[in-house]
């Protein structure tokens, strides 16, 4: 049946797939058009397509269900079909790879889960339980909140078991930290002024700025020491520092932004507390107001038992077409995954070896995309 499954997959099918997805442009909160091109390609294909709304009708999701028709698991295929708000390149292929926007997150990796899906009903290989897919818009922060799919998890449209194929191949994450992405205003009383104008003990935003930066990098190295298998550690990190309109302007106000991940699920609350405690020394010592004006959390750390049973499937499918096992390991970005486990749904992370993800030059191994369609095709089966 094995070998049904993999010769079923059609490589210049799931190609084609891949480039009508790409070729409609998609950015986060306007991924309408293309979800309406995947559901057009499911219903040319035979499959029953559902369209709920899911908190966002400008984009309506897209549902498909491959069922056996006997008692099983659910196994879910899910994918967000918005990209970045980067400049839009149409789909090319050229030497083996597939070049574009969404190529490498996540369109290909779309494309190769829908191959899949038409492996299974091609060779008849499920025998019990169903293949759910899924798609959605309003993944990518920091336009998108994950509405849809959280609309979707509570309406239902769910497995016991979820892969993602998001851009991560070479290991398999079975924890991945928590983040919050966060911003923080300095203020002071009155007008801008001139350097040489200004009055004797006018507080300094730039300054108290900076004094941030120094207070949250000297937090960042004590939060290092705490720790988890796979994924490293808590960090935070600044990534940006600005404020003022001229050279010589004293301005009122600064602003510091940057990230603030952790190794254990639930840590949030203490998470933020810790920085506005550092925050409100500063603006004691400085005369500013200092607040944390924006707080984003996408998703919470999470772990998985690396002896469930989808891992295990997946494990043996990885094995049955490349010939090795996953290493295991962390997960370094936030994606889908973290939202389904925090709802206590399994999910795992594991898509095409791809490059170029939130750039202008995306781009995927064609081999990559037909090696993950196999591998999601034979994890079915097993799981279910």
């Amino acid at each position: 049946m094995a070998d049904n499954v993999l010769q079923a997959v059609d490589e210049q099918r799931l190609l084609d797939t891949a480039q009508k997805l790409i070729a409609v442009p998609s950015p986060t909160l306007d991924a309408g058009a293309v979800a309406d091109a995947l559901a057009s390609i499911l219903a040319a294909d035979g499959f029953v397509v559902e369209r709920p709304q899911a908190n966002w009708p400008q984009a309506p999701a897209v549902v498909a269900r491959l069922d056996s028709g006997q008692p099983g698991r659910v196994l879910q295929f899910d994918g967000h079909l918005d990209t970045v708000h980067l400049p839009f390149v149409p789909p090319k292929v050229a030497d083996g790879r597939l070049y574009g926007s969404g190529a490498s997150d996540m369109k290909g990796g779309i494309a190769a889960f829908v191959e899949a899906l038409r492996a299974l009903r091609d060779a008849g290989a499920l025998t019990k339980g169903a293949v759910l897919l899924t798609a959605h818009d309003h993944h990518e922060a920091p336009w998108g909140d994950r509405r849809q799919l959280l609309a979707l998890i509570r309406a239902g449209f769910v497995g016991d078991g979820v892969l993602l194929p998001e851009y991560l191949g070479d290991v398999l994450p079975i924890a991945g930290r928590g983040l919050a992405v966060f911003s923080v205003e300095i203020e002071r009383d009155g007008e801008p002024v001139h350097e040489v104008l200004r009055p004797a003990g006018l507080p300094n935003v730039i300054a108290a700025g900076a004094e941030v930066v120094l207070q949250l990098n000297a937090l960042d190295a004590l939060l290092r020491e705490r720790t988890a298998p796979y994924v490293g550690s808590d960090t935070l990190f600044i990534g940006r520092l600005a404020g003022g309109q001229l050279y010589n302007q004293v301005p009122v106000q600064c602003r510091v932004e940057g990230t603030r991940r952790w190794v254990a699920a639930g840590c949030e609350p203490t998470a933020r507390c810790e920085i506005e405690k550092r925050l409100a020394e500063v603006a004691a010592a400085s005369g500013t107001r200092i607040r944390l004006a924006d707080w984003n959390m996408p998703g919470d750390a999470f772990a998985v038992d690396p002896n469930s049973p989808l891992v295990g499937a997946l494990q043996a499918a990885h094995e049955q077409v490349t010939g090795a096992r996953l290493p295991l390991g962390g997960k370094p970005f936030i994606d889908d995954g973290n939202v389904f486990m925090a709802a206590g749904i399994e999910a795992l992370t594991h898509g095409p070896c791809a490059v170029g993800a939130h750039t202008t030059d995306e781009q995927v191994p064609v081999a990559e995309l037909v090696r993950v369609a196999k591998v999601y095709a034979l994890t079915a089966p097993a799981f279910c």
